[in-house]
């Protein structure tokens, strides 16, 4: 069951998601009611609400929301929890009018761990608006479709220039044989890249080609919902998939510590009603 501000979400309501599309989001993965990264994914939809909607975010509003579907989920099995921020009575036709988002908490079953390596292929897309993640998955999904009629798993995008920017709904990663690198291309700024970012000194962000791909030893595949995903090959070009750094990325985002996502007891007191303040 979804839940809206709290409640069970209405046919409206639903109707408005898949109609209009103008709204942004984030997902986590909720390992025994504990979450990595957390204060990031309270930060991203922080941001995007300024982005989309011109209005502040009540991240205590959104914190008391999660923990009351993840209590109702209980901590037996691990799920991934997505947070959706939308405003129903937003006008198809006037999008600029005043914005008065709503939050709807919905979870699933997280995959099991670990998960197998990928098989992408490269395409030339960039997303629209990627900095900010947005619902607008058309596009990443109809290229990872095509991908997999091919026999593939997945899209990797790429610019004009041929320099790599991210996947499809995942950001990737090399390892060069001396650096582990994220690609510069303009990409959505992830919560699992920069927890590895603290976690690990030898992150650099660089350019990367496609043709630089041969003279790479390792890449690999992020987001909240699995870690840290190993990449046997990008177009021809194959990767080692049990390279050692990627067991020593994977132990260090294991040590990340989690986070529950329980309200302070001032805020479980006096639950807000509102899901934004105005600017």
């Amino acid at each position: 069951m979804e839940e809206l501000d709290g409640r069970q979400v209405g046919v409206d309501e639903i109707t408005s998601l898949t109609l209009t599309g103008y709204d942004h989001f984030t997902t986590m993965r909720v390992e025994g009611g504990a979450i990595r990264g957390l204060a990031l994914h309270f930060a991203r939809l922080a941001r995007d609400c300024r982005a989309d909607f011109g209005t502040e975010l009540d991240v205590d509003h959104v914190r008391q929301k999660l923990s009351r579907r993840l209590d109702l989920t209980g901590n037996e099995n691990d799920v991934v929890a997505r947070i959706t921020v939308f405003d129903p009575d937003l006008s198809l036709t006037h999008p600029a009018g005043p914005a008065a988002p709503r939050i709807l908490v919905t979870t699933r079953p997280a995959p099991e761990p670990p998960q197998g390596p990928l098989r992408v292929r490269p395409v030339r897309h960039l997303r629209q608006v990627a900095g900010v993640k947005h619902t607008g998955l058309f596009d990443s999904r109809h290229l990872r479709r095509a991908a997999q009629l091919k026999g593939l798993d997945d899209a990797l995008f790429h610019g004009d220039e041929l320099w790599i920017s991210e996947g499809a709904t995942w950001k990737v990663g090399f390892f060069d044989g001396r650096r582990l690198v994220w690609p510069q291309g303009e990409h959505l700024p992830g919560v699992t890249d920069s927890l590895l970012t603290q976690a690990h000194e030898s992150f650099f962000l660089l350019t990367v080609m496609l043709d630089h791909l041969p003279s790479t030893e390792a890449a690999f595949a992020t987001n909240a919902a699995v870690g840290v995903r190993p990449i046997s090959a990008i177009g021809a070009v194959p990767f080692v998939m049990d390279h050692p750094v990627l067991a020593e990325l994977r132990r260090r985002y294991a040590e990340i510590t989690a986070e529950e996502p329980r309200p302070p007891a001032s805020a479980r007191a006096a639950p807000s009603t509102s899901a934004t303040t105005a600017n």
